[in-house]
C-alpha cells in the first residue's frame, strides 16, 4: 500500500565522515515508495541506515548531523547542490491522518514568520511550498503504518524545481522502520548514526572542545 506511487542547539558537519564512510554509490532509481520495513524492496539501492529511517542518499550530498543540547540526533540533513533535504520520521496513529493536523500547524506557523505559502496536491497529498525573501521550502508528508514521514527541501527559489525534484525521489526510496514499542503519536522516531560517522563526529567534537 505504501510501496506504490499514487501519482506523479547545536550542528555537527559530518562532511567528511560522509566522504570516509559512504564510499559505496548512491544509485539506481529510488523506487515507488516510502516503504513501510515489512514491504522494503529488494531493489539493489544502498541505503543509509539512520536507524528508524534507511536513506538512498544522492550524489554529491554530504551530511550535516544536528544534535540537541542532551547529545542525542535530532536530524539528519542532506547537503546537495541544489539544497538540503531532510526527511524526518514520527510516531502515529493506527489510524493515519496525521499529516494533515501537522500541516495545518505548519501553515500557521510559516504565516506567522511572514513567509508566503501555497498549498498543492502532489504525489502522497497535499505539499506546501513557503517563500521568505529568496529562501524556497518545501514539505512533503507520507502517513505510513503507525508512522509518518515529512520531508522538507530548502534553498533559493532559483533552485526550487530541482530541490523539489530531489526531495520526492529521496522520500520515494526511503524505508521506515517503526519498531514494536508503543510511543506517543507525534514522537520523533529515533536515529541512530553508523559507528564510523558517529566516531568522526565525537573525534571533531573533542577537538573543537580542546582549542576552545
Amino acid at each position: 500500500m505504501f510501496g506504490r506511487r499514487r501519482k506523479r542547539n547545536r550542528h555537527a558537519t559530518a562532511g567528511e565522515a560522509a566522504d570516509a564512510a559512504l564510499q559505496e554509490e548512491f544509485d539506481g532509481e529510488f523506487g515507488d515508495g516510502p516503504y513501510d520495513e515489512s514491504e522494503a524492496p529488494d531493489d539493489g539501492v544502498s541505503r543509509l541506515d539512520l536507524g528508524s529511517i534507511r536513506l538512498p542518499v544522492p550524489d554529491g550530498a554530504q551530511l550535516q548531523v544536528e544534535m540537541d543540547p542532551a547529545g542525542a540526533v535530532r536530524a539528519v540533513h542532506l547537503l546537495t547542490p541544489v539544497g538540503q533535504l531532510t526527511v524526518s520520521a514520527f510516531a502515529a496513529p493506527r489510524t493515519g491522518g496525521l499529516w494533515k493536523e501537522v500541516s495545518g500547524e505548519l501553515i500557521t506557523q510559516l504565516k506567522n514568520d511572514g513567509a508566503r505559502i501555497l498549498r498543492e496536491n502532489g504525489e502522497w497529498g497535499e505539499e506546501i511550498t513557503a517563500r521568505n525573501n529568496n529562501v524556497h521550502l518545501r514539505f512533503v508528508g507520507v502517513d505510513g503504518e503507525r508512522w509518518m514521514l515529512r520531508g522538507v527541501a530548502a534553498g533559493t527559489e532559483e533552485q526550487a524545481l530541482a530541490a523539489s525534484e530531489a526531495l520526492h525521489d529521496l522520500v520515494r526510496g526511503t524505508v521506515v522502520v517503526r519498531g514494536v514499542q508503543p510511543m506517543p503519536v507525534r514522537t520523533p522516531l529515533p536515529i541512530e548514526l553508523p559507528e564510523a560517522i558517529a566516531r568522526h563526529i565525537a573525534q571533531a567534537q573533542a577537538q573543537g572542545n580542546q582549542q576552545a
